[in-house]
């Protein structure tokens, strides 16, 4: 249904237990959101087995409460059928809404379990009104906008039929949600299947770079409910019940108070947790060093000295639920076909990086940099409402001078490619992890070929199957791009403390943070060949056009890597 007026916006609090969510209720949040033990970005917080979740959903009820349950990680193909059950027991809890980020998983759901309410998490990277309104129209009642944006993007997204949920305080990741791979990469830990580890908190050139303070928008109440916001959202499912209680309470108050913080309230609310202080870098566009921090002796000595929260235990509520049609026992999958010619496609930085002479189906550039000698215009992984009249004013010039094709990497973009007559082919950044992810992204984006996901293995990349004339995508050679980031890092290469040096490279306006090796495969064809890859994406960075060429020889030739040379492969 379209949204409605309310009087107040909805004050959302997090739960990571049982504790935790009386102490949201107790602080007075109109819902709550928690995740179960499997398939939720916090993967590591305490969380809900089903049993927890019956409790919970009744206690939430019998409070006049609302509970939203995540399910927002990226799911394979052999998850999907479980991910799929678990959707219908939190249906028949009585579970409100659900937070989902794999669009293949929200197709089975809307398919199977049509009444479901669907929330778009952050996770699905949606910053402008195009994404709001797409996923409207395919069932989503609500869309949770990304932290990056200003009060003025947030005031145009707010023009969605879709409700639209923004995070007011917490934790912010300094890489845009669901374009992180960074601890998949380092350290095998996906924060898109919800185990991030948190890199982003290490030192970097004997820094913390990308260790941002977190978010406090308690100044900005007022603005924020008369743009529209639906639901003000706090962050911390793995933080303590105290924290909980006595957040929720202050924005509980300035919410009925219709006021925003005083000094004192901002004090208190940085005794419960802060990293050096709040920022507020993003919501009003002073982006800058201001936003980093690191928790300090004297933040922990804080929090310490507020003690903690005591609640009432939950009691189990037996209540009426609904019934969810009948699941299948097991979900179709497209049968194997015959794998069309292999072909070459290419991301460069630069037009002088692409050779005079060359066998490259696709050549990309970004579209800010775009020559003639390329056919084909990568987009901003962000494209805010704001930078739209921008980005529409380079694809017409782009198109003069002879692009075809263009690289798109978000709901938000689809109907760009549709507006300026361009052969849409999909990134990584879709996030396709499974068979009905690649079937949303080819039905709605009228994609001529996918490149899956970077974080799959060549065995499930084997198993997704794509209809006949869509080719499917992997990125076999480059650095993959680990972080996009809003905030620049302001260096040009971060070093870890093991040694390893990761490449800073300015694109569209904001700073991508790349990996310290290039994946490599070109002595390795036959497996490429036998997982049915018929689109091989090279990525080019900081190769110049001599590198490039002897790369492309390389890839022709089957050659073995340099010796000695740090790469990595495809498992």
């Amino acid at each position: 249904m379209e949204k409605t007026k309310k009087t107040l916006p909805e004050l959302l609090s997090p739960c990571g237990s049982l504790d935790a969510l009386t102490a949201a209720v107790e602080g007075g949040a109109d819902a709550v959101y928690f995740g179960g033990t499997v398939f939720n970005a916090r993967m590591n917080a305490k969380n809900f087995d089903r049993a927890d979740i019956r409790s919970a959903v009744g206690y939430c009820h019998e409070n006049g409460v609302k509970a939203y349950v995540t399910l927002n990680t990226q799911i394979y193909d052999r998850e999907l059928k479980s991910a799929l059950d678990h959707a219908a027991f939190l249906y028949e809890s009585g579970v409100d809404a659900l937070i989902t980020a794999d669009m293949g998983l929200c197709s089975l759901i809307k398919k199977h379990i049509p009444d479901f309410e669907l929330h778009a998490s952050t996770q699905a990277t949606v910053h402008n009104l195009a994404g709001a309104e797409k996923l409207y129209d395919l069932g989503f009642n609500r869309v949770v906008g990304a932290r990056e944006m200003d009060i003025e993007n947030i005031r145009t997204l707010c023009k969605s039929r879709a409700e639209i949920e923004m995070f007011i305080h917490g934790a912010i990741c300094v890489s845009v949600s669901g374009q992180c791979l960074m601890s998949a990469m380092l350290g095998g830990r996906s924060g898109n299947r919800g185990q991030c580890a948190q890199p982003c908190r290490m030192s970097y050139n004997r820094e913390y770079p990308l260790s941002m303070k977190d978010m406090c928008l308690a100044s900005h109440i007022v603005e924020l409910s008369e743009a529209g916001v639906s639901s003000f959202k706090i962050e911390g499912r793995m933080k303590s019940p105290s924290y909980v209680y006595g957040v929720t309470k202050i924005y509980r108050r300035l919410l009925d108070e219709g006021r925003n913080a005083t000094r004192d309230e901002i004090n208190e609310l940085q005794r419960l947790f802060s990293r050096s202080g709040f920022t507020d870098g993003y919501y009003t566009g002073n982006i800058g060093k201001n936003m980093l921090g690191i928790r300090t002796e004297n933040d922990i000595a804080k929090t310490r000295n507020e003690g903690s929260f005591r609640g009432g235990s939950i009691k189990t509520v037996e209540e009426s639920v609904r019934k969810a049609q009948e699941i299948p026992s097991k979900l179709d999958f497209p049968q194997k076909r015959r794998t069309e010619k292999a072909v070459y496609t290419a991301s460069f930085r630069e037009a002088g990086q692409i050779p005079e002479s060359h066998d490259l189906d696709i050549t990309y550039l970004p579209l800010s940099k775009y020559r003639s000698v390329s056919n084909g215009v990568s987009l901003s992984p962000v494209i805010l409402d704001s930078e739209l009249d921008t980005v529409k004013r380079q694809l017409e010039n782009a198109v003069k001078y002879g692009a075809k094709h263009v690289l798109i990497h978000n709901i938000g973009q689809l109907e760009l490619a549709r507006e300026f007559g361009l052969a849409a082919h999909g990134s990584h950044r879709l996030n396709v992890f499974n068979n009905y992810s690649a079937d949303f992204w080819v039905k709605n984006g009228n994609l001529n070929s996918v490149i899956l996901s970077a974080e799959l293995i060549l065995p499930q990349i084997r198993d997704i199957v794509l209809p006949e004339g869509i080719r499917k995508g992997a990125i076999v050679y480059g650095r993959l791009p680990l972080m996009t980031l809003h905030k620049p890092v302001e260096k040009k290469v971060l070093r870890d403390n093991r040694g390893a040096s990761f490449p800073v490279y300015p694109e569209e306006g904001r700073d991508v943070l790349y990996n310290s090796v290039n994946i490599y495969m070109a002595d390795q064809l036959d497996r490429l060949d036998a997982s049915g890859i018929e689109e091989r994406h090279l990525l080019f960075t900081g190769e110049d056009r001599g590198e490039v060429m002897r790369t492309l020889y390389a890839y022709t030739h089957k050659l073995p890597p340099k010796e000695r040379e740090a790469i990595k492969r495809i498992k």
